[in-house]
C-alpha cells in the first residue's frame, strides 16, 4: 500500500466579525484542535477536511485587520505565514464593508501568497442594496473570488475545490506592485533593489515586502534584519529615517501613514465602476443601525450594558446551581467510597484530601464555568462586546486610558470569566508606552476565570441567595477600582497624554447554536484540562506541605493516650469500628453517644495540631500577626500564597486544609458548607477576602507575561507588590470598618 498523501496546508484569514470561525466550522465540522500558539497565549485552531480524495489542514489564524505587527493576534498571522507557508490561504471578507476588509487582502497580495477570496454574508451586503461583481473583481485583483454564506454553509465546496486547485500548483509568491507616491517610490525601490542584491531574509518573503516593513518601522522584521545581516539592516533603517523626516517636514506625516493612504486609494480605484453596485436601499437604517440608536445611547447604553450584564450573572447562577450541586454530589460520594476502601494512612490522605478534595473543588464549579462561557460566546458572536468596547470610551479616557484598553480589560474578565494574560498581551495594540503601562497593570484586577470559581464559592457560603447581586457588585467593584488605580498611575508615574481611538462596530448577528457549542465547549475544556494538570500537581504539593513533617512522638503519644481512654468506655466490639470511622452515632446506645463526641472531638484535635504543625500550617501561622487585621487566619493565608501560582488554586487549598481537618467525609461536605459552618467566619470576613482575592497579585503567568510586554522585570515586581499592598489595604479598611459598624458579624 502506498503512502497517504501529504495534507495540503491551507489557512484561514480575515478581520475579526468577518464570519471566518463561521466559514472554518462549517468546513472542518467536529474535527478540529484548538490550543494556543507555542509561547504566546493567542487561541490556535486547526482542523482537517477532504476534496476529491486530498486530505486538507485548516489553520483558522486569529482575526486581524492587518498584517502590521502591533498585537499579538497579527504577529501569530503574519508568522504563521511566513515561516510555515501555507499552500493556499483563504481570504474571507465582509462584503457590507468590503473597501474596510481588502486592506487586509492587499497586504497578503503584497506577502505574495497564494489567494482564494470569499467574498462572505453577499445576503446582508443584498439586504444593505449592496451587489458585487464577483467575477469582475476577481479579474481585477487576479485571484479566485467565491460568494459565499458561511451561516447556511453556502459556497463551501466551490471555496475548498479552489483552495485545492490553487495548493496543487507548485509556484513561487509573486506580489503584485501598488505605487505609494513620489515620496515613498524611488526609496522603495532603492531598497527593494539592494535587499534583492544580498539576498537579505529572502527565504522569509519578498524583498519589496521587507522594504515596506523598514519603512513601516516594524521592530519585529528590523529586529531579524539586524540579527542576519547587521550591516545592511543599519543601511536600510537609515534610509526609513531619511524618508521619515523628509515627509515630517514637508507634510507633517509619517511613512506608514503615506503607504496605508495608497493601500486604500488601490482599493478605492480597485472597486470602482461595475464592480460595487448599490441601490437606494444601501441608505436606510438598518437592524444595526436602529439597535446602535439605543443601545449604544449616551445615557441609555450603559444602562443597558449593565442590565445585560446583570442578566449574565442572573443566567448562570440560576440555571448552573442544580448541575453544581450534583457534581458536589458525585465528588462527596466518591470521597466516601474511597474512604472505605483504603487503609489509613498518608495514600488515603493523599487521595482524599489532595486529590478529591482539593482538585475537586475546582471542578465541581465546571457547570458555573460552562454557563457563564456560553453567555459571554453569544454576546461577543453577536456583536455586542464591540459596543462595550465603543461606550466606554469616554469614560477610559477620563481616567487616562486610551480606548483599545477597553478590550484588554474585557479579555482579561471585565463582563465575565476572561483571562488575564491575553489581557495583558493586548495592550500591544496600544502605540503610546504610558498607556500600555497602565492598562497591563490595571487589567489583572479584572475577575478573571480563575477568580470566578472562587467567589462563587464564597459567595454560596456566606450570600447563598443574592448570587447574581453580589457578583455584579463585585464585577462593577473591580471597574471601578481598577480604573482609580489606572488614574494614580496617569497622573504620577506614567503621567502624559491620552491618543485617539478609532473602532468600526460589526452589524448584529444572531449566532449559530453549533457556532455558540463549540466555541463554549473549547473554553471549558481548557479551564477542565488546568485544573486536571497544573492544579492537580500543585494541590498534592500543597497537601504534602500540610501533611508533613507531622505531629512530634511525644504529642502523637499523649493524643493516643487520650483516645485509648475514651475508647476504653466501649464495649470491645465497637472499638474497632470506631477506629475505623465505620460507624456513626445512631448505631450507638444513647449513654455512649457523649463518649461518642468526645472521641471525635479528640481525632479532630489532634488533626488540626497536625496540620497547624504542617510546613504549610507554620508559614500560615507566621502571616497571622499580619492577617488578623483583615480577619484571615492561618488556613487562608496558606490558600491565598496558593494563589499566587494560580488563583484556581485557593480553592483547592481551602479544600485540603479543612479536608485534613475533620475525620470524615459526613464531617466535611461541600467547602461552601464547611466554611459557612465555621464559628471563625462571618460575611464581613468573607467578603473582605473576598476584595483582597480580587485585587492581590496576579498569577504566576501574569507576572511573567507583563514583565514580557513591559520590557522589564521591575514592572512585574510592582505589579505583584502594589497590588497585594492595595487588596491589603483595602481589605484592612473594610474588615475593620465593618467590625467598628458592627456590620456583618
Amino acid at each position: 500500500m502506498g503512502e497517504a498523501p501529504r495534507p495540503f496546508l491551507v489557512a484561514l484569514a480575515g478581520n475579526p466579525n468577518c464570519g471566518k470561525t463561521t466559514l472554518f466550522n462549517a468546513v472542518t465540522g467536529a474535527r478540529q484542535h484548538v490550543g494556543n500558539y507555542p509561547g504566546i497565549t493567542v487561541e490556535k485552531k486547526e482542523g482537517f477536511c477532504s476534496f476529491d480524495g486530498f486530505p486538507i489542514r485548516l489553520v483558522d489564524l486569529p482575526g486581524t485587520y492587518s498584517l502590521t505587527a502591533y498585537s499579538p493576534e497579527e504577529l501569530v498571522a503574519r508568522d504563521m505565514l511566513i515561516h510555515e507557508r501555507p499552500a493556499a490561504v483563504i481570504n474571507i471578507v465582509d462584503a457590507s464593508n468590503l473597501e474596510r476588509n481588502l486592506y487586509l487582502t492587499i497586504q497578503l497580495l503584497e506577502l505574495g501568497v497564494p489567494l482564494v477570496l470569499a467574498l462572505n454574508m453577499v445576503d446582508a451586503a443584498a439586504n444593505r442594496g449592496i451587489e458585487i461583481d464577483a467575477d469582475e473583481l476577481s479579474r481585477r485583483l487576479g485571484v479566485p473570488v467565491v460568494p459565499t454564506i458561511a451561516r447556511s454553509g453556502k459556497g463551501k465546496e466551490e471555496v475548498r475545490s479552489r483552495a485545492k486547485d490553487l495548493a496543487g500548483q507548485e509556484r513561487p509568491w509573486v506580489p503584485p506592485a501598488i505605487t505609494y507616491g513620489p515620496d515613498i517610490d524611488p526609496i522603495l525601490e532603492r531598497m527593494e533593489t539592494l535587499i534583492e542584491a544580498a539576498g537579505f531574509l529572502s527565504h522569509l518573503h519578498p524583498p519589496r515586502w521587507t522594504a515596506l516593513k523598514y519603512l513601516e518601522a516594524d521592530e519585529q522584521v528590523m529586529e531579524r534584519g539586524r540579527e542576519t545581516n547587521p550591516e545592511l539592516s543599519a543601511r536600510l533603517e537609515h534610509m526609513a529615517e531619511a524618508v521619515g523626516d523628509h515627509l515630517q517636514k514637508t507634510l507633517a506625516t509619517y511613512p506608514e501613514a503615506i503607504i496605508a493612504d495608497h493601500r486604500y486609494g488601490y482599493i478605492t480605484a480597485l472597486l470602482k465602476g461595475s464592480v460595487v453596485r448599490r441601490s437606494g436601499k444601501a441608505d436606510r437604517l438598518y437592524l444595526s443601525d436602529q439597535l446602535d440608536r439605543v443601545l449604544t445611547h449616551r445615557f441609555l447604553g450603559p444602562v443597558v450594558m449593565m442590565a445585560i450584564l446583570y442578566g449574565v450573572y442572573q443566567f448562570t447562577f440560576t440555571y448552573s446551581a442544580a448541575p453544581v450541586a450534583w457534581m458536589e454530589s458525585a465528588f462527596s460520594w466518591l470521597g466516601k467510597t474511597v474512604e472505605g476502601v483504603l487503609p489509613q494512612g498518608p495514600l488515603k490522605s493523599l487521595v482524599l484530601s489532595g486529590v478529591i478534595d482539593g482538585v475537586g473543588g475546582v471542578l465541581g464549579f465546571v457547570p458555573l464555568i460552562l454557563f457563564m462561557f456560553l453567555a459571554i460566546a453569544f454576546l461577543e458572536d453577536t456583536g455586542y462586546l464591540a459596543r462595550v468596547a465603543y461606550m466606554l470610551d469616554r469614560v477610559f479616557r477620563t481616567f487616562g486610558l486610551h480606548g483599545n484598553s477597553v478590550m484588554a480589560y474585557v479579555i482579561s474578565g471585565g463582563i465575565a470569566g476572561g483571562c488575564a494574560v491575553p489581557g495583558v498581551m493586548a495592550a500591544r495594540t496600544l502605540r503610546s508606552s504610558r498607556e500600555r503601562l497602565a492598562t497591563l497593570l490595571t487589567a489583572p484586577f479584572m475577575n478573571c476565570g480563575a477568580k470566578l470559581p472562587v467567589l462563587a464559592m464564597l459567595i454560596a457560603a456566606f450570600f447563598p441567595t443574592r448570587h447574581a447581586q453580589v457578583m455584579f457588585l463585585l464585577t462593577v467593584l473591580s471597574w471601578i477600582l481598577a480604573l482609580l488605580l489606572a488614574k494614580l498611575f496617569r497622573t504620577t508615574i506614567l503621567r502624559g497624554p491620552s491618543t485617539p481611538f478609532l473602532l468600526e462596530l460589526p452589524p448584529y448577528r444572531l449566532p449559530t447554536f453549533r457556532g455558540l457549542l463549540i466555541h463554549t465547549w473549547e473554553r471549558t475544556r481548557q479551564y477542565i484540562q488546568k485544573a486536571g494538570t497544573i492544579i492537580l500537581a500543585m494541590s498534592v504539593l500543597f497537601w504534602a506541605l500540610m501533611a508533613f513533617p507531622g505531629l512530634p512522638d511525644s504529642q502523637k503519644r499523649r493524643y493516643e493516650e487520650q483516645r485509648s481512654e475514651i475508647l476504653a468506655r466501649f464495649p470491645p466490639d465497637l472499638r474497632i469500628p470506631l477506629e475505623r470511622n465505620s460507624i456513626q452515632p445512631k448505631d450507638l446506645p444513647s449513654e455512649l453517644v457523649p463518649w461518642y463526641e468526645q472521641l471525635k472531638a479528640a481525632d479532630r484535635a489532634e488533626a488540626q495540631a497536625a496540620l497547624q504543625h504542617s510546613w504549610a500550617g507554620r508559614m500560615g501561622i507566621a502571616l497571622e500577626s499580619l492577617s488578623r487585621w483583615t480577619g484571615f487566619d492561618w488556613r487562608t493565608n496558606v490558600a491565598l500564597v496558593a494563589g499566587f501560582a494560580a488563583k484556581e488554586l485557593i480553592i483547592s487549598t481551602f479544600g485540603t486544609a479543612y479536608s485534613m481537618g475533620v475525620v470524615t467525609q459526613e464531617e466535611g461536605g461541600a467547602l461552601s458548607r464547611q466554611l459557612a459552618s465555621d464559628p471563625g467566619w462571618n460575611p464581613l470576613r468573607a467578603f473582605a477576602l473576598i476584595l483582597f482575592i480580587m485585587l492581590y497579585a496576579p498569577c504566576f503567568a501574569t507576572i511573567t507575561c507583563i514583565i514580557r510586554e513591559s520590557g522589564s522585570w521591575k514592572w512585574g515586581l510592582f505589579s505583584a507588590a502594589f497590588n497585594t499592598g492595595a487588596a491589603f489595604l483595602i481589605s484592612l479598611l473594610v474588615y475593620q470598618g465593618g467590625r467598628w459598624l458592627g456590620i456583618g458579624t
